[in-house]
Order: structure tokens, then C-alpha cells, then sequence
């Protein structure tokens, strides 16, 4: 399978929107919107993200959308995250899309945050370099309480 980023495009929306509100993709997740389905705050959301300095993208698998990753924040404290339609897990997709992401963004340290329990994620964090440096808690909205996160680092 071919795993490929490129710049987003308006048409990915739809596409993100319907990803992001899969039960068991949010509940992995965690850390989601307050409410998924809110499309005006969706819509506002990727609008800030796209006039940022953020570095968003659309992975595609063989030419099909199947996500996105993007790296964001302020220099010396930006954090990659991704999302990956429930459809294609298991397949290399994230890990791939992660890659050529970390490989695009030249700067360094990057950091991420994954629920504790998200083996699947953190395992993809690790292969790509990242390395546990702290245990925190957040309010994970898709859980509706506070949980345990991983922080991890990508040092040059």
C-alpha cells in the first residue's frame, strides 16, 4: 500500500468529519472536541488550522483519503498528532503517514500525547522515534473524565 501526505483540500473535510465521529475511533482517541458533532466547530477548528502555522495533511492509502496528520504549536513546543479512519488500522497506515510527517518537519523537539491506554498509538509513536517522557492527566471529552496521557518526545 501506497501511504502518500499532501496539502489538505476542502473536499477532505467531509471526509475528516465523518472519521472523527466513529464511537470507537473517538473513544481511542480521548482526546477529542467537546462535541464531535458540532460542524460549525469542526469547520471553525480546521480553519484555524489551515490559517496557522500548523502543518496539516491529508494521508492517503493508494490515493484514498484515509486521514490526516498535521504538526502544530509554537516552535520549541509543536506536537504532531494524526487520525486514521477505524477501516484502515492495523495496516501501517499511521506509522507511514507519521514518517514521511516527522521527515517533512525538519524541527526539533517535537512532542506528542497519547491516552496511556492507546497501545495502538503509542506503538506507532515509538517506531517513529518518540520516546516516553512523562505520565500527566487531562479531561478526555470522547470519556467524559480524566485520564491518564503519555508524553513523548522526538529528539533530533
Amino acid at each position: 500500500m501506497l501511504i502518500t501526505l499532501r496539502q489538505v483540500h476542502d473536499s477532505d473535510l467531509p471526509v475528516f468529519f465523518r472519521q472523527m465521529n466513529d464511537p470507537e475511533s473517538l473513544r481511542m482517541a480521548a482526546f477529542t472536541a467537546k462535541d464531535p458533532a458540532d460542524r460549525d466547530a469542526f469547520d471553525a477548528h480546521w480553519a484555524r488550522i489551515r490559517a496557522s502555522c500548523a502543518v496539516p495533511r491529508t494521508i492517503l492509502a493508494d490515493g484514498d483519503v484515509v486521514g490526516s496528520a498535521a504538526v502544530y504549536g509554537e516552535p520549541g513546543e509543536r506536537e504532531v498528532t494524526y487520525w486514521v479512519d477505524r477501516a484502515y488500522w492495523g495496516r501501517g497506515i499511521a506509522t507511514g503517514a507519521l514518517r514521511a510527517l516527522v521527515a517533512e518537519v525538519a524541527e526539533r523537539p517535537l512532542f506528542a500525547r497519547a491516552a496511556a491506554d492507546n497501545a495502538a498509538s503509542l506503538r506507532v509513536l515509538e517506531k517513529c522515534g518518540f520516546r516516553s517522557t512523562a505520565r500527566a492527566t487531562g479531561y478526555a471529552h470522547a470519556r467524559g473524565a480524566e485520564i491518564e496521557e503519555i508524553v513523548l518526545r522526538l529528539e533530533p
